[in-house]
């Protein structure tokens, strides 16, 4: 149930709220996109709302890293054992890494500028959209929230800031995989294990391969829920603009602009 359908008479429509969360286009900086598929292969797309593209490069960059070892390269680099570094790499996986790694900042500096041209173009034709949607098992609304809680949210647990904004698809992956990386990597044992004073021990149970996943997801995950509450209160504000301006507003109703 929608107040308001797509009939397809615009060429283009600047958002679209559905039961699993609402999608839209704004303009957005490439150089950051890219850096954010530098990051992490997949959140750059994921930004863009590309959740296929960017769930295959996500699982693509934690099968092949792990296989390489590239995580424990970069640790024992950063201790300066380059030697060890360059041991611990398995270049059969390396190898096919690098292509797809450079291919996921490419694709999505290229991703950002063509939707950044069909957003002027969607601007400027403002064709309506809708701003309800419900279903038999959720209901999605466009309204304004506070973005310094999805930041709050997100540190605590990442996924929870894309829920509170209704980003169902993307608060899903997000949660999973980060159930998954505080159990391999045994950070939460750690952090058990620290609270009780036993310091050595706690650092024994890491798995460095895998907690070195944490800073770009806790990273991506706050940005990304920051980010979309911004622009979703934004999207709020324009959707009562123009509900007000062609319900209410009178046809002769002309504001001049002020010479300068």
């Amino acid at each position: 149930m929608k107040n308001y359908t797509n009939d397809n008479t615009a060429r283009r429509y600047i958002a679209h709220v559905s039961i699993f969360g609402t999608t839209q286009i704004h303009l957005r900086n490439p150089y950051i996109i890219a850096w954010w598929s530098a990051a992490f292969p997949g959140f750059g797309h994921l930004l863009l709302s590309k959740y296929l593209r960017g769930f295959v490069l996500f699982i693509w960059e934690v099968v092949i890293n792990l296989q390489s070892h590239i995580n424990v390269a970069m640790i024992h680099s950063f201790q300066g054992n380059i030697d060890m570094a360059k041991e611990s790499l398995n270049t059969r996986w390396l190898l096919i890494y690098i292509p797809v790694y450079i291919f996921a900042i490419w694709d999505s500096y290229r991703t950002t500028v063509d939707l950044n041209k069909i957003y002027l173009l969607a601007e400027r034709e403002n064709h309506n959209f809708n701003s309800f949607s419900m279903g038999s098992m959720e209901i999605n609304y466009l309204d304004k929230r506070n973005p310094i809680v999805s930041i709050i949210w997100s540190l605590c647990m990442p996924g929870l800031g894309q829920l509170y904004i209704h980003r169902i698809i993307g608060a899903f992956f997000i949660v999973i995989w980060t159930v998954v990386f505080f159990y391999y990597s045994h950070l939460l044992e750690a952090i058990s294990l620290l609270f009780l004073g036993e310091i050595q021990k706690a650092t024994s149970v890491l798995n460095s391969e895998w907690l070195l996943f944490f800073p770009s997801l806790y990273g991506f995950a706050t940005y990304d829920a920051y980010i979309n509450t911004v622009e979703n209160n934004k999207l709020a504000e324009k959707e009562q603009k123009n509900f007000l301006e062609k319900n209410y507003q009178h046809p002769d109703f002309y504001i001049e602009k002020e010479k300068r």
